[in-house]
């Protein structure tokens, strides 16, 4: 197949390049920035020569938008809105215009949609959209609108011959440098992954392995579009959370911190504390009614996998 990824360079990007090369796919990144043959010039905001990409690809999946790994300032919030938004809108521009349009298209959109709660899962059919939780930083909603607008404007785009599918990931968990995993094996092995705020609040996750084959799976799957969401079956408690990841790598000690404790930390990783904070209890309700079976379905199986993969590095 030929797969063209707008926004493929960055951590997600990566794990699927890499799986979808490896499976002899022909793969074509969009960039701001090409350092590679396959790789073409593109500002995330307007049609120009790289539409030519998308005409005659089997696939579209549009990864773009500004990082989340950074302060919800009114600034960076914007822009992680007008990145996703305009990104959304001109890779429909693009398939709208193209002769032989992909048969589907892949959104990437998130978990973080969902309502911050603790009392039941959320799936596509029954899950609660956040953006009204009561004593929660106003900010919060902002980020659900994100997901919203994100959504709506691939669902707008007049794409009548493409399948539309809506990826509401949750944390892609992978060994690679830089990514989330990273980061959190970097607390636990210096002692500071304990509970946070208490550590109820639901992590949702998922292995890049599954990730990948998450992906594989919609692509080939004509009667599926829509909201899907791309998670584990078994999100759980940060505190649970961070004590597989500790065992995993052979860490006895994690010290608890408080929320004003976890607002300091990620002031300095230069991150904010919704990351941390926000209880992402979301479960594949589609992907599993639909068959798809996870190869890393619970999750100290899967940090342990990864933290073997990162020895292995």
């Amino acid at each position: 197949m030929k797969l063209v990824i707008p926004g493929g360079t960055g951590q997600v990007g990566t794990v699927l390049d890499r799986a979808l090369t490896a499976a002899g796919h022909e793969v074509v990144i969009l960039t701001r920035r090409p350092a590679r043959e396959r790789e073409l010039p593109w500002d995330g905001r307007t049609l120009g020569p790289w539409a030519a990409a998308i005409d005659g690809a089997d696939a579209v999946i549009n990864l773009a938008g500004r990082s989340v790994s950074c302060r919800y300032t009114p600034a960076n919030l914007r822009e992680m809105m007008d990145s996703r938004v305009e990104s959304a809108r001109v890779v429909g521009e693009a398939v709208a215009a193209a002769a032989r349009p992909p048969r589907v298209w892949l959104q990437m959109s998130t978990a973080t949609v969902y309502a911050h709660r603790f009392d039941a899962p959320n799936d596509e059919a029954t899950g609660v959209i956040g953006g009204g939780e009561p004593g929660v930083p106003r900010y919060w909603s902002y980020s659900v609108r994100i997901a919203e607008e994100w959504e709506r404007a691939q669902a707008e785009a007049d794409t009548p011959s493409t399948r539309k599918v809506a990826l509401r990931t949750a944390m892609v968990m992978s060994p690679d440098r830089g990514g989330v995993f990273d980061v959190l094996l970097r607390m636990a092995r210096l002692g500071l992954g304990g509970p946070v705020a208490g550590g109820a609040q639901y992590v949702s996750w998922i292995h890049e392995d599954d990730f990948v084959r998450a992906v594989e799976f919609l692509i080939g799957r004509d009667d599926l579009d829509g909201p899907v969401n791309l998670a584990s079956p078994g999100p759980l408690p940060q505190r649970a959370f961070m004590r597989a990841l500790r065992k995993a790598w052979g860490m006895p000690v994690g010290l608890p911190a408080t929320a004003w404790m976890a607002e300091i930390g990620a002031l300095a990783l230069r991150s904010d504390t919704e990351l941390l904070l926000k209880s992402r209890r979301v479960v594949p309700g589609r992907l599993l009614d639909g068959g798809f079976t996870f190869d890393h379905p619970r999750w100290p199986e899967a940090a342990a996998d990864l933290v073997r993969r990162v020895r292995r590095r």
